[in-house]
């Protein structure tokens, strides 16, 4: 009998992959889906001049916008009808599982079943108009004061027309976004939210590869450097592979059943994550702390010096920059505490555990129950420990890099993070596909025999 790392091996035997029509139909609408877009990518919103826009984000780089304009693909920076992305979905999705954490009623919902999630869907997409909306105007009045302060115009006609034309048109954009994630969720194949995602922060590869190489071509960026940052990045990814996959099992055992073999007890793990948050902390974390670099520049930098307000913009800029000692100890605290702050949200102990007991489940040496709930809690903020110690080296590694060798060009960890964790798990599920055609093939053949399946 063929042992699973042999089941699993054989899920990647590409000579099946021609023959496996579901998957090669679920790949090309992915892709096909992908391509869309990066084609909404490039229209943009109603009244906006292009060229005085590209002026603009020349001006004003720096702060929450180029985050941001990271996961949209540069949509942001073309002011684009999905300039926001999906970033108003997936903060809506966040605040409505820490509310069913901290709200009974909504805790109720939740344990209604199917009828339960649907609810709670449309409670975030409710969640997502609103938030879509807010950031909408506030992105239509910051272009036109913005612009203003600049001495440049990329609204063509400033005013409310603008303004709501703009929050209707980002709604649509966004909306669809999320109705096209869902359709590559249930129709494609990967994570149909995390997969717009990457293809945003993917879209900026080429244009960092070309910068790092002309760098290097004219002599701006050391051999040595340029060298190093392969090293570096390789030796990352690597690194974000095996926290990925490193888990803490704890055996569970159950009570003895019997069977034709005598009488034996049935045992399984419980599998937890090292890096149970995922990258919520870094993604949270770098939006808060981003966040006054962005009001500095949307209530104008002409204000610098004059009074209070014009001191607090100039120590913001100064002490809130990439690389400074304040950001990385701020970004440092932001990414701990919101690792364990998110564990807490999606692994509950006291559940584990009284659905062990309901089952007749018992880790061995622990009682049910209270003792139970006690281990499991006493262990998940071991391993959060190491998990919220593993991503703030990941983030705060690129950081240290770019400030103090001088890279031109900015390498994320939080995009880094995004990127290898959605590649295996599409990648997985490709395998998953993969394997359940050859075992169709084989129950088939079975069938055509006459075989009986054991």
């Amino acid at each position: 009998m063929a042992s699973s790392a042999d089941q699993f091996a054989s899920g990647l035997n590409l000579s099946k992959f021609g023959q496996a029509t579901e998957l090669k139909k679920r790949l090309w609408f992915t892709l096909g889906a992908l391509i869309i877009f990066r084609m909404l990518s490039y229209v943009p919103l109603p009244g906006i001049d292009p060229t005085q826009l590209g002026l603009l984000a020349q001006r004003t780089q720096g702060g929450v916008l180029d985050f941001f304009n990271t996961f949209s693909g540069g949509a942001l920076e073309r002011m684009s009808v999905i300039a926001l992305g999906v970033m108003p979905y997936i903060t809506a999705s966040i605040v409505v599982q820490l509310a069913t954490s901290l709200s009974p009623q909504l805790a109720a919902i939740k344990k209604e079943g199917e009828s339960g999630r649907k609810k709670l869907n449309q409670y975030t997409r409710y969640g997502t108009v609103g938030l879509t909306a807010v950031q909408g105007w506030v992105i239509a009045v910051g272009l036109e004061t913005l612009g203003a302060n600049q001495g440049l115009a990329p609204v063509v006609e400033p005013g409310m027309l603008f303004r709501v034309a703009a929050v209707v048109s980002l709604i649509g954009g966004t909306m669809f976004l999320m109705w096209l994630g869902e359709q590559i969720t249930s129709r494609g194949v990967g994570n149909g939210i995390s997969l717009i995602i990457m293809a945003g922060i993917v879209a900026h590869l080429p244009t960092t590869l070309v910068q790092l190489f002309e760098g290097g071509r004219t002599g701006s960026l050391d051999p040595v450097k340029l060298v190093g940052i392969f090293v570096a990045v390789a030796g990352l990814v690597l690194f974000i592979c095996f926290m990925e996959r490193a888990q803490r099992r704890i055996l569970i055992q159950y009570p003895k059943r019997q069977t034709q073999r005598g009488v034996q007890s049935e045992r399984s793990h419980l599998p937890l994550k090292i890096n149970t948050a995922g990258v919520i902390p870094p993604i949270f974390a770098s939006s808060l702390l981003l966040m006054p670099l962005t009001i500095s520049q949307f209530s104008g930098q002409q204000q610098a010096g004059e009074g209070w307000w014009g001191d607090f913009i100039i120590g913001m800029n100064q002490y809130l920059q990439h690389g400074s000692l304040v950001y990385m100890l701020l970004y440092g605290a932001g990414i701990i505490f919101f690792s364990f702050f998110y564990t807490a949200v999606v692994f509950n102990p006291e559940e584990t555990a009284e659905n062990l007991k309901k089952y007749g489940g018992f880790v061995p040496g622990i009682r049910p129950g209270k003792n139970t709930e006690a281990y499991f809690d006493y262990v998940l903020t071991r391993i959060t420990v190491i998990g919220a110690a593993y991503l703030t080296a990941i983030c705060l590694v690129p950081e240290y890099l770019v400030s103090a060798l001088a890279i031109p060009f900015y390498l994320g960890g939080t995009s880094l993070l995004i990127v290898v964790n959605v590649t295996m798990d599409t990648v997985t599920q490709i395998q998953s596909h993969l394997l359940a055609h050859q075992y169709g093939d084989l129950i088939k053949k079975a069938k055509l025999k006459g075989g009986r399946l054991r």
